[in-house]
């Protein structure tokens, strides 16, 4: 039997009726707005999982709203990462031929995708963003960029700019991401969906048997790291801090991840850590979010090393289960994590392992950084605030009451 799908009105034991009635309200005002977001990848990646909650939470609220993905080839798809690696401050040749091969097969999706009949499209990320040259707007289009923007590749910024421009608003996921545009700027840090497979309540029972069907053993205190197979993720990195971190603790460590479809370069790093394993160095590529669930509430401590990261859902997903999690000091890691508070931050290999023994040696502060870790998620990063700076965004737009059909037109 099918659940029913989550309402916004679930949200009230965390958050209270009040918010609930303020949200719904705003959401009475924008009664026939219909809404579409476009990115790349149906699953693999923090952008998806947004998409997916977010956008039932959205209808559930009385905002039609739809999700599409781009189609490409796998030379699109090299480019677009290399794109995104460049927006985080990687060098990129940005050749004639790479820019002809973007822009052509973003053309061939704007003929397949009617975008004209929205009154609010959401462009995600750097994939899909040219397709605003190919539509009449009828009403107001938003970029919303998730990539760490800290240092832009200036070459690669000067080329998407004039783009960008031409949007209404564009959302990044915090004000250091902030640029010298023209196009008005907000910022919405993510948040986390509370009653998805892998965030919901898990019993002792269920737990044992995900970690049991993939031979995980439970004898000594787990170290993980959940995260795409992306080298911005530092996984070497984890690994070679798991070995300081055993020469004074025992302990397994697990390396769980997936590979995203509009990735190409993630199933290289995942092939290259493979002569990593050995009993204890467990590295896993599938995709079970029940199992994700798992490993996050049974590890003694969760990593997510990064040294750039856009903001790094899995660390909210783990504070949410009561687990300490040490973060690289990178990006929106930062904004989630307060330093010896309900978690560490790193900046090294041997300041990640020196964390590992500490918490590992200290059940009690693990105890406390956990309580502390969920009562953030809680007040912070569920995903119905992330829904109500939406509605104040679209609310915002005067030309929403120019909008065929809607109320105040």
């Amino acid at each position: 039997m099918v659940e029913r799908m989550v309402q916004a009105e679930d949200y009230e034991p965390f958050v209270g009726g009040e918010t609930i009635e303020r949200i719904q309200k705003k959401a009475k005002s924008l009664a026939g707005l219909h809404v579409v977001n476009i990115n790349s990848t149906y699953y693999g990646g923090g952008v998806a999982e947004l998409l997916s909650s977010t956008s039932l939470l959205m209808n559930s609220v009385g905002i039609k709203t739809g999700w599409r993905v781009i189609q490409g080839p796998p030379d699109f798809f090299s480019i677009t990462k290399k794109m995104h690696n460049a927006l985080q401050g990687d060098e990129i040749n940005l050749s004639e031929r790479k820019m002809e091969i973007y822009e052509e097969v973003i053309q061939e999706n704007a003929i397949r995708n009617h975008l004209d009949s929205h009154n609010m499209v959401i462009i995600h990320d750097p994939q899909p963003l040219p397709m605003i040259h190919h539509y009449k707007k009828n009403g107001p289009w938003v970029w919303r960029c998730h990539i760490d923007l800290t240092s832009p590749n200036r070459e690669l910024w000067d080329y998407l700019a004039p783009t960008i421009e031409k949007y209404d608003a564009v959302i990044l996921s915090l004000k250091d991401y902030a640029q010298n545009i023209k196009t008005p700027q907000v910022f919405f840090m993510p948040a986390i969906d509370p009653f998805k497979i892998k965030n919901r309540e898990m019993s002792e029972e269920e737990m044992k048997e995900r970690l049991a069907h993939y031979e995980i053993p439970t004898d000594l205190p787990l170290v993980v790291q959940i995260s795409r197979f992306d080298r911005w993720k530092d996984p070497l990195g984890v690994i070679q801090a798991f070995h300081l971190a055993r020469k004074e603790v025992d302990c397994t460590l697990v390396l769980l991840g997936n590979v995203a479809t509009d990735d190409p370069e993630g199933a290289e790093i995942y092939e290259s850590l493979l002569d990593s394993r050995e009993e204890r160095v467990i590295i896993l590529s599938v995709q079970d979010t029940a199992l994700v669930n798992a490993l996050q509430r049974q590890a003694a401590v969760v990593l997510q090393k990064s040294i750039r990261e856009g903001f790094g859902l899995t660390v909210a997903e783990a504070m949410w289960k009561g687990t300490p999690v040490i973060g690289g000091n990178a990006g929106g890691i930062r904004y989630q994590i307060e330093d010896g508070v309900n978690g560490f931050l790193v900046s090294s290999v041997e300041e990640a392992a020196e964390r590992i023994v500490r918490l590992i040696k200290d059940q009690k502060l693990r105890e406390e950084m956990g309580k502390k870790a969920k009562e953030t998620v809680r007040e912070k990063f569920l995903l119905i605030r992330y829904l109500e700076q939406y509605l104040d965004l679209f609310n915002a737009f005067e030309t929403i009451y120019r909008l065929k059909g809607l109320p105040g037109s």
